[in-house]
């Protein structure tokens, strides 16, 4: 039976269902992650790396760093949702019943809380909470998420936090050990031992429906990995992050001897990109590629069995004004081999648009070099930076917005939504005053002003609405709402 490919997601009540994203962008910040990383290191002794094999040391740099994240998202009809392998409720031709959870793992990569996990563990959330290795739990802002490499970049509200040093994946080698750490199910940390058992591996997971700029160059390794483990950390024997565990190989759902792990080296361009723009900028060559094999290089007369087939070219992209040709076959990129379709899209995927690269190419069999200037899919050169998503609301004569991190600090709560510009309405006639931080309605925890505005919008009627004032005072009103909410 052929192997079925799955995501490594694991549900705690139920599937995880298609609503909207909520994004958060947080103050752009032009200092790479590696570039913190480099600062908080600077003055650590270097790790040792002795003779006898031990996993104890990556062990205990790892464990802290990794996190358990529960998402939730809110129901809807069965027919609408997007397909979630295994999950429980596509054996019953109904809806689960009330809000859907998954949950995965994440890994600190900053000491401030930016945490780096996989899109499939928090895609279409309504709220994220992210529970530590020492089981504090944060409510946690999505900054940006990128489907064609199944990563997103997490944001929590904490200092002096452990966080995972980044490798290099470019020098992970095919049989080298490597630790798989997740945090599944909150159980704290699980660590699994295995090899490189392949690099550049294209499973064709990721490549579907509108993502066909999906970029798959995985690390495959025989590490046990299981639903939960998503997101969580593939670490060389130094503890250093070499991979975000991603996806299994198996029938059943439980891990089988594959397992793959999205390389540090484009988990480090990714959350970079995140931070500063909101969403990944990603250069292109305008090209259709196709792999070189020995059918192939019969077929074409081509000298060598390597590199990477140019099928189709664009007249106005980047490779066609460098002087590529339908034909060529790309051997290097800045002096990088490359002899696979992912290998080379991945290469290509680490530079912006408008960056100039250095392209090594075969064409009847002599070799040669141009250089070209990237384009974005819109054929120019533009860095687009993502619009920031809405995160204030008008109900009922009040706005609602998200609780700031200081005001979490300060009055000593996780989640809550603030209340604000009170003028008339449903809100004024309750005596809901002006700064009080909704963190229940309906004995339901709220973690955004956009969850809390749906919730308003669902039905006429009365709410209990708990939260505390702005001087900390909890207290609780009824509210009535009536006709619909914008």
């Amino acid at each position: 039976m052929k192997k079925l490919l799955t995501m490594v997601l694991a549900a705690s009540v139920g599937g995880i269902v298609a609503v909207g994203i909520i994004k958060t962008l947080e103050k752009r910040d032009p200092a790479s992650f590696e570039d913190k990383q480099k600062v908080a290191f600077a003055n650590l002794p270097a790790l040792a790396e002795g003779q006898v094999l031990d996993f104890t040391q990556a062990s205990e740099l790892a464990t802290p760093t990794v996190v358990h994240i529960i998402s939730t998202v809110e129901n809807i009809a069965s027919s609408n949702r997007e397909a979630v392998p295994f999950d429980p409720f596509d054996f019953f031709d109904m809806p689960a019943p009330g809000p859907q959870t998954g949950s995965g793992s994440g890994v600190i990569i900053t000491d401030d809380g930016y945490i780096a996990t996989n899109n499939h563990v928090i895609e279409n959330a309504s709220r994220i909470e992210v529970i530590l290795n020492d089981k504090r739990s944060y409510s946690a802002k999505l900054i940006g998420a990128d489907p064609q490499t199944d990563l997103a970049l997490l944001k929590i509200e904490e200092e002096k936090l452990p966080f995972l040093r980044f490798g290099n994946s470019d020098v992970v080698k095919v049989g080298e050990w490597v630790l798989a750490v997740g945090n599944p199910f909150n159980l704290t940390s699980t660590v699994t031992a295995g090899i490189v058992s392949a690099k550049g591996r294209n499973i064709n997971l990721l490549r579907s429906g509108n993502n066909q700029y999906a970029i798959e160059n995985f690390i495959q390794t025989d590490a046990a990995v299981n639903p939960g483990n998503s997101g969580g950390a593939l670490v060389n024997l130094r503890g250093e992050l070499v991979g975000i565990n991603t996806a299994i190989a198996s029938q059943t759902g439980s891990f089988s001897g594959y397992s793959f792990a999205v390389p540090v080296n484009i988990v480090k361009k990714v959350m970079d990109d995140l931070l500063k723009y909101g969403a990944v900028q990603r250069g292109f060559l305008g090209i259709s590629i196709q792999d070189v094999d020995a059918k192939l290089a019969q077929d074409k007369n081509l000298s060598d069995i390597k590199g990477v087939y140019v099928a189709d070219i664009s007249e106005d992209g980047a490779a066609a004004k460098a002087g590529l040709k339908k034909g060529d076959v790309v051997v290097k990129v800045n002096e990088v081999e490359v002899n696979s379709s992912s290998s080379l899209q991945e290469q290509v995927s680490r530079y912006h648009p408008g960056d100039k690269i250095s392209i090594t190419y075969l064409r009847d069999g002599k070799e040669k070099t141009a250089q070209a200037v990237l384009k974005n899919k819109e054929g120019n050169t533009e860095i687009i930076k993502a619009e920031p998503p809405k995160s204030a609301f008008d109900v009922d004569g009040a706005r609602l917005s998200d609780v700031n991190s200081a005001d979490r600090k300060s009055l000593k709560i996780n989640h809550g939504v603030k209340v604000s510009d009170v003028k008339k309405g449903a809100f004024k006639d309750a005596g809901i005053p002006e700064g009080f931080i909704i963190t229940k309605v309906d004995k339901r925890p709220v973690y955004s002003a956009k969850e809390l505005s749906a919730l308003l919008a669902k039905k006429d009627g009365a709410f209990l609405i708990e939260g505390v004032t702005s001087s900390g005072e909890e207290k609780v009103f009824g509210l009535q709402i009536k006709g619909k909410v914008d």
